[in-house]
């Protein structure tokens, strides 16, 4: 059964500042105070699920345990249809480390290419995971769906946004203004869900 999240202060389980600047902007007009983990220094928990919603727990769950407030995390990821849905949980780590988006970027060009592949659709997914203190839980799910494109185009955005016009769109997410982005991307969708349930 679905708790209901009082405003105050969320914990953003979360060292990326893309992800902490578009969950700043969902959340602080509905009264939250957003906390990232970053600022707080709490360590990254390793990543070991197969999941999206598996990952997003384990972030969830360390932040909220480590500080006493309900937290909230964010696992998401590009799935590539001709590559068997990858690079999905790797996705930040697909070029290996450290982290580096415009290799990653070129990493699923190149196998694409390699297998000739005429297919180019994927999406973006996003599992929102909020935990409280006390070990309640619960997880939000959201998609959109797009085709890649090459080379990388527009400077706002981050990760794989470059290579990636959402459907019905000619942009890609990174040409987009972020309130744009904000109001159709996967994290939104998730958002969106939790909202209905949440708030």
């Amino acid at each position: 059964m679905s708790r209901k999240l009082q405003p105050g202060k969320l914990i953003a389980a979360t060292h990326n500042k893309g992800k902490v600047a578009e969950l700043k902007d969902l959340f602080e007009p509905l009264g939250f105070e957003v906390v990232s983990a970053a600022e707080l220094n709490l360590d990254e928990p390793e990543e070991t699920e197969l999941t999206f919603e598996g990952n997003a727990l384990i972030k969830a769950r360390s932040a909220a345990r480590a500080t006493g407030a309900p937290a909230l995390s964010d696992d998401s990821g590009l799935e590539v249809t001709a590559l068997g849905g990858m690079p999905g949980v790797h996705t930040a780590i697909w070029a290996g480390e450290p982290r580096d988006f415009y290799l990653a970027m070129e990493k699923v060009e190149r196998e694409l290419n390699a297998i000739e592949a005429e297919d180019r659709s994927a999406r973006f997914v996003s599992c929102l995971a909020v935990a409280w203190p006390d070990g309640h839980e619960e997880t939000f799910r959201g998609e959109v769906c797009g085709t890649l494109t090459w080379p990388p185009r527009g400077e706002m955005g981050f990760g794989y946004d470059p290579v990636f016009v959402p459907e019905g769109h000619q942009v890609t997410f990174a040409e987009l203004e972020p309130q744009q982005k904000h109001a159709m991307s996967h994290r939104a969708v998730a958002f969106d869900k939790l909202k209905k349930a949440l708030l």
